[in-house]
């Protein structure tokens, strides 16, 4: 028995004609009937009662066509799942983001991504630091990350999206908050507020590379895991923080954004995922982000 005989049998019993059904099938009529009979014996049972003039289903036929109805349509949607996994139009996929890409990139991505793969489940972390980034896809939590580079596996597959210029934010009362644009060597004496130097955060390290070549000792009154809470603390008057441009996006009352000058003022903003990942879904939802850029 193969999966032929079950639509052999489903178009007679739905058309109740040999006749009908065979022309339904493309097939001529005498070589349906002999497969029908195959079927019965196989099966051991009498599926249909036959007449001169039309075709009836025995109470073993009416179950039996219930149960091919089942396993035909079974058949026909694993057929289109895995068309549409092929085509990488379904799947769930983690998506990490960097503090400064869940303000900034997040809400336009999430819809582009819906519009484009809704048979896609997406779910997205925000607020990630580039390690933890790492490590999570490492771990398999999440699939894809929009990180800043460096990023400490080497191995990843890594796209460049763009380059973020920095900016200083400060609290709207500080003398510093007077000026059109900032250097570095301005924050001369200024309490900073930081990302976390204890998760490796890479911002960290960028900023603490530009007040060094500056020759400017970093005074650090907070450390924190999170961007939204620095710029939180320095609406707060706690302190100014150095951060990429995107942050902007976060319009808190109390806190101003001056540019900061200097032509290595950047930082990169990329894509990045597993080198083993390489499923459909995963490849276009990447291509997405790309185009985005």
């Amino acid at each position: 028995m193969d999966l032929r005989h079950l639509r052999y049998f489903v178009a007679v019993a739905e058309e109740r004609h040999f006749g009908r059904a065979a022309e339904r099938l493309n097939m001529a009529q005498p070589p349906l009937s002999t497969q029908i009979r195959q079927l019965e014996a196989e099966l051991g049972v009498e599926l249909l009662h036959r007449t001169t003039r039309r075709v009836d289903l025995t109470e073993a036929g009416r179950a039996y066509l219930e149960r091919a109805r089942a396993i035909l349509d079974d058949v026909d949607e694993a057929a289109q799942h895995a068309r549409l996994v092929a085509a990488g139009s379904v799947g769930h996929l983690a998506i990490g983001c960097v503090g400064s890409a869940t303000y900034s990139l997040l809400p336009a991505l999430s819809r582009r991504l819906t519009e484009e793969l809704p048979g896609v489940d997406f779910s997205f972390r925000g607020e990630m630091l580039a390690p933890d980034q790492v490590e999570a896809l490492r771990t398999g939590a999440i699939d894809v990350a929009l990180l800043r580079p460096p990023a400490a596996d080497l191995s990843l597959t890594m796209h460049t999206l763009r380059r973020d210029r920095l900016v200083v934010a400060v609290p709207v009362d500080h003398p510093l908050a007077r000026r059109k644009r900032l250097r570095i060597a301005d924050l001369a004496g200024a309490d900073l507020i930081v990302h976390s130097a204890d998760r490796r955060s890479v911002m960290y390290d960028v900023v603490l590379g530009l007040l060094r070549d500056a020759g400017v000792e970093p005074h650090i009154r907070h450390e924190v895991g999170e961007t939204s809470t620095l710029v939180t603390l320095v609406a707060g008057g706690l302190g100014v923080a150095v951060v990429p441009e995107p942050v902007t996006a976060l319009a808190l009352d109390g806190v101003v954004y001056l540019p900061l000058a200097g032509a290595d003022a950047r930082v990169e903003l990329a894509v990045a995922h597993r080198p083993d990942r390489s499923e459909p879904h995963l490849e276009r939802t990447v291509g997405i982000i790309q185009a985005m850029f």
